[in-house]
C-alpha cells in the first residue's frame, strides 16, 4: 500500500465521535475484508436521486500485475453477474469516458452489546468502515481469474484450490468482477466497557440497582454439514481448520473489546466549558 492513512477530504471526515475514527488504511482494510457481506450503494439514474443498495461478496486486494506496473494501491472487487444492472451502469460510465460508475461501500462487524445504566448511554462495540470510489468493469482475463481466486479464498481461505477450476467458459461469460478504485475512506471503532455520565454515576440507588457491562457478539461457525451428493466422508483439512481459527479469533477479540476502558473522548477545549 502507498499510504498509512487515507486523507482526510471533506466527503470521507467523520463528523460524529470523532474520538472513535481512523483513516488507517490497514485497519479499514481489515474491516472490510473481514465482514462476509458489504453494501453497496450507487445511483441508478443521475435524473432521479434515489439511491440503491445491495449486498455483495468483495474484497480488497493488490493485483500483482498492477504491483508490477507500480501501482500499490488497493482496490475492492465485486464479484457479480453479467447482466446485472450494477455492472451495466459501471460499463456504460466507462464507456462514456468517465472513470467509473460512483460507489460507496460499507462493511460492519458488532462486537459487543455495551449495557449501561440508561437507555440512552447503551452503545455497541462495533468496527465500520466506509469506502468511496469509482467502479470499472475487469476486463483483463488473468486478473478477472485472481479475483474470483481472491473473492472465492475471503470466504474459506485455500478453497479455490481445492474445488474444480479454472472457471469453464460458460461461467466466466455470466461472471463480472467491478474494480473500485478508491478515492477516499473513513473508518470507526468502538472498545471498551460502558460510560455513563457523571450525573447518573453520583446515583447510588441506581448503582445499586442496574446491571451493566458487555454482552460480547460473535458470529459463530458450525460443524460443517455434507452435501446430499458428498462422496467425501471426512471434512477437509482445510474447512476444518478455517471453522476452528475463525471461531477462536472472533469470540477472542469480542471478549478482548469488552473488557477494554471506554473510548476517550476527546477533552473539551476551554472556550467549550
Amino acid at each position: 500500500m502507498s499510504q498509512a492513512v487515507y486523507p482526510q477530504k471533506e466527503f470521507n471526515k467523520v463528523n460524529r465521535y470523532k474520538h472513535q475514527a481512523t483513516y488507517d488504511v490497514e485497519t479499514i482494510h481489515s474491516i472490510v475484508n473481514d465482514t462476509p457481506v458489504l453494501h453497496v450503494s450507487f445511483v441508478p439514474d443521475p435524473a432521479i436521486p434515489a439511491p440503491i443498495v445491495l449486498p455483495m461478496i468483495g474484497q480488497l486486494g493488490l493485483y500483482p500485475g498492477d504491483n508490477d506496473k507500480g501501482e500499490t494501491d488497493w482496490k475492492c472487487y465485486l464479484h457479480g453477474y453479467v447482466s446485472s444492472r450494477l455492472m451495466t451502469l459501471a460499463a456504460d460510465a466507462v464507456n462514456r469516458g468517465e472513470e467509473g460508475l460512483p460507489l460507496c461501500v460499507a462493511a460492519t462487524k458488532v462486537d459487543g452489546f455495551v449495557l449501561s445504566l440508561t437507555p440512552n448511554s447503551h452503545n455497541y462495540n462495533y468496527r465500520s468502515a466506509v469506502l468511496q470510489g469509482f467502479g470499472s468493469i475487469v476486463e483483463d482475463a488473468s486478473e478477472k481469474l485472481w479475483a474470483m481466486e481472491l473473492v472465492t479464498n475471503s470466504v474459506v481461505p485455500e478453497r479455490y484450490d481445492n474445488t474444480r477450476v479454472p472457471p469453464d467458459g460458460a461461467e466466466m461469460q455470466s461472471t463480472r468482477i467491478l474494480k473500485m478504485k478508491i478515492t477516499g475512506a473513513s473508518g470507526k471503532v468502538r472498545q471498551g466497557v460502558p460510560a455513563d455520565e457523571r450525573k447518573d454515576m453520583k446515583r447510588e440507588d441506581i448503582l445499586d440497582s442496574v446491571w451493566t457491562g458487555v454482552v460480547p457478539v460473535y458470529e459463530k461457525l458450525g460443524v460443517p454439514q455434507p452435501g446430499p451428493y458428498n462422496r467425501i466422508w471426512e471434512v477437509p483439512e482445510h474447512v476444518k481448520t478455517f471453522v476452528s481459527l475463525e471461531n477462536e479469533k472472533r469470540e477472542q477479540y469480542a471478549v478482548e473489546a469488552a473488557n477494554k476502558p471506554a473510548p476517550l473522548k476527546r477533552p473539551k477545549k476551554a472556550d467549550d466549558s
